[in-house]
């Protein structure tokens, strides 16, 4: 049965996530609300120009991700950035840079409480199996995979922590460790420097199918995107 790792916090923490006047993530969504409207590059495109009202225009969105575009599999930040590249004449936004954050925590929030919709389709399926080879394969100097915290041993103690079945569904996140706003990539990241292995770049192709397996993993789970974790 999924779980999300919601139900293993206090309840100071749930009372964080769902009070979004307690909320520190929202101060994200705020700006993202902000960059929504801005006008930029040598077209004087804003995000509202092409998609207009956010609430309307991106609700559900965030559930499909990633999800192959013209043959390339996407993920939310990286359709972000291709849109700015493409239709507002902008570069890129960086990975963990404010903005970017900003826009992914205002696009997520949209489907805030509506089921992950990932599935298998012929287009993404060979995305799908290379992710579940990442998720299943042991790696890094301590020899672990996902698997075996996340599946094996979820709902068991590390560190005096209970292991969480390890599912996506509240990204970005804003941790209490951090002190800060985020994705899913970094703490994938920070998960494979604990097993002291060789972290896969933000962005990359193996970074985008390891999260498509994650979601479809997770299908028929709501979204508390933006989270609150410890």
């Amino acid at each position: 049965m999924q779980q999300s790792s919601y139900e293993l916090m206090s309840a100071e923490n749930k009372a964080m996530q769902d009070d979004p006047a307690l909320n520190p993530a929202m101060f994200w969504v705020g700006d993202g609300e902000a960059l929504w409207q801005q006008k930029m590059g040598s077209q004087n495109k804003a995000c509202s120009s092409c998609h207009g009202d956010v609430e309307k225009s991106m609700r559900g969105v965030a559930t499909q991700f990633p999800k192959v575009i013209k043959g390339k599999l996407q993920t939310l930040e990286g359709q972000i950035n291709q849109c700015r590249v493409s239709n507002q004449s902008s570069p890129p936004l960086a990975y963990e840079g404010k903005d970017l954050l900003a826009l992914t925590a205002l696009i997520a929030f949209q489907s805030k409480g509506l089921p992950i919709s990932v599935s298998e389709t012929p287009a993404n399926t060979s995305f799908l199996k290379k992710g579940r080879e990442s998720f299943n394969e042991r790696m890094g100097q301590l020899n672990l995979s996902c698997a075996q915290c996340h599946e094996d041993r979820a709902g068991l103690k590390l560190g005096g922590s209970l292991i969480p079945q390890g599912h996506p569904n509240a990204y970005p996140i804003y941790r209490l460790e951090w002190q800060t706003l985020g994705s899913l990539q970094r703490r994938l990241r920070n998960c494979m420097s604990g097993v002291r292995a060789q972290q896969f770049e933000y962005g990359s192709p193996e970074m985008a199918q390891l999260e498509l397996f994650l979601m479809w993993r997770a299908r028929g789970m709501p979204l508390e995107s933006p989270g609150v974790r410890p």
